[in-house]
């Protein structure tokens, strides 16, 4: 696989399972349900700059090891990948918490379709990664996080609002979301109005 996604001389797809699902911020011309395998989404991820503070660290969801995800791809253009990439690497590589990588990814098409895909997973070795919290300190976290994206619970429910669009259910997810209290269809009404 390419180490440099920046300089492929092809169409990159891009793999969403947190925010980038419903706020992409950057340039692309199909969007499509799409699957990976080998990972899970995760709250794993202390956050100490996009929703909470070294002080006072939020949660955000990572890629991690083993299971199947649900998420969005992307396809940005060829003559806009290194700008995407570099977009991303900003965005997601704040302090270096995911590593860059690309997967096979599986579109949602028919037939379904298998393509290689820009992936961030979490980096086990990393001072965030969180591992598996009990559903009480993710509680905690998400409710006391607020970081420079705005508050961690707006995070967790804008996710959990974009997964269910999809018609998918997270458990533990939907439950947590729950627990913060967020109106989903209120933060879904949101979602609408920004596209």
């Amino acid at each position: 696989m390419d180490p440099n996604p920046a300089h492929a001389n092809e169409d990159l797809w891009v793999f969403a399972y947190g925010s980038l699902m419903w706020r992409p911020d950057f340039p692309f011309v199909e969007r499509v349900e799409a699957r990976l395998l080998g990972a899970h989404r995760a709250l794993c991820v202390y956050s100490f700059v996009h929703r909470g503070t070294p002080e006072r660290p939020g949660l955000v969801l990572g890629l991690d090891h083993g299971g199947t995800c649900r998420g969005i791809a992307y396809r940005a253009r060829v003559r806009e990948r290194a700008d995407v990439v570099a977009y991303l690497r900003k965005r997601e590589q704040v302090t270096s918490v995911y590593r860059e990588v690309i997967r096979p990814i599986w579109l949602r098409q028919k037939p379904e379709q298998r393509v290689p895909g820009l992936c961030y997973t979490v980096d086990r070795g990393h001072p965030q990664y969180a591992g598996r919290l009990s559903l009480e300190q993710q509680l905690h976290h998400v409710r006391q996080g607020h970081g420079i994206s705005g508050a961690n619970r707006d995070y967790v429910t804008a996710t959990v609002a974009a997964l269910e669009q999809l018609g998918y259910r997270e458990t533990e997810l939907n439950l947590l979301a729950q627990m913060l209290g967020g109106q989903m269809s209120d933060i879904r009404g949101q979602m609408t109005d920004d596209r």
